[in-house]
């Protein structure tokens, strides 16, 4: 398979199986890959949202991965999201997922680290507009600095699997409500991407780590200012960045510096 189709991943939790399989159901694997024979799923239809309970076991209090503790959310009322998309392919192709559903990478579904699952969720490939409808049912991408695993066919349907990953906004869906009330604009858009290092309520502290970074020759660094809630914050950034690997390396970088509390950002 080509090179790009390959992607290190952790295959999701399965919680609700710790008891039978000792002390760590965490399964680590690497070379997943797509399908060795092509298949049309231009054709595959969105997921269709519907009420339905959260799962027995897809949905602990809390998790840890890597020595990371992850806080599922109690609701997923409101919950929209900007960043990067992996997928995930044949290595699991019918494995057991989070919730106990098999994974099926013909379907529109998705891994998400702290929504309540199931959660139905919009996504939008902020390059080129492209929708999906997809379930998330499963834990992950726990590679930093992804927000999202989706399926081999959602990511196909918004044509992110060559490239291995893509830029989107997720959106949580009530299934009560009619998707096309509620359906993203599908203006043309083009996103920035930035790496931020940190975010401080002191613009001293934020002009420190500034100096640090350019020192260092991190260069594209700037402090911007944002006031939520009345409250002026200052962001530390490095880009715009121009691609996903830009990003992994800039984090591997500062990683090397002790700087380990980095995001990407997507305006």
């Amino acid at each position: 398979m080509p090179k790009q189709l390959f992607k290190p991943f952790i295959l999701c939790l399965h919680l609700g199986l710790l008891s039978a399989c000792g002390s760590s159901s965490i399964i680590y694997e690497n070379g997943d890959s797509a399908p060795s024979q092509h298949r049309d799923l231009s054709g595959v239809p969105d997921a269709v949202p519907r009420v339905e309970p959260f799962s027995r076991y897809g949905n602990p209090k809390s998790y840890v991965v890597r020595g990371k503790r992850y806080y599922v959310r109690d609701s997923n009322t409101g919950f929209t999201q900007r960043g990067i998309a992996s997928w995930y392919g044949t290595k699991f192709h019918g494995r057991r997922t989070s919730s106990g559903e098999p994974y099926d990478m013909y379907a529109m579904t998705a891994a998400h680290k702290t929504l309540p699952l199931p959660t139905y969720l919009e996504v939008v490939n902020l390059r080129n507009n492209k929708r999906v409808i997809v379930k998330a049912n499963d834990r992950g991408p726990f590679h930093d600095n992804r927000i999202i695993d989706l399926s081999y066919a959602a990511a196909t349907r918004l044509g992110i699997t060559a490239s291995g990953t893509g830029l989107v906004q997720i959106r949580a869906l009530n299934p009560s409500v009619p998707v096309e009330q509620v359906k993203t604009s599908n203006e043309t858009a083009t996103p920035s991407m930035f790496l931020q290092v940190g975010a401080f309520s002191s613009q001293t502290n934020a002009q420190g780590l500034h100096n640090k970074l350019l020192n260092a020759a991190f260069q594209r660094t700037a402090i911007t200012s944002a006031t939520p809630n009345g409250n002026t914050v200052y962001r530390v950034r490095i880009g715009p960045l121009s691609t996903v690997d830009e990003a992994d390396q800039l984090v591997d970088q500062l990683s090397a510096l002790g700087i380990n509390e980095t995001r990407v950002v997507i305006d």
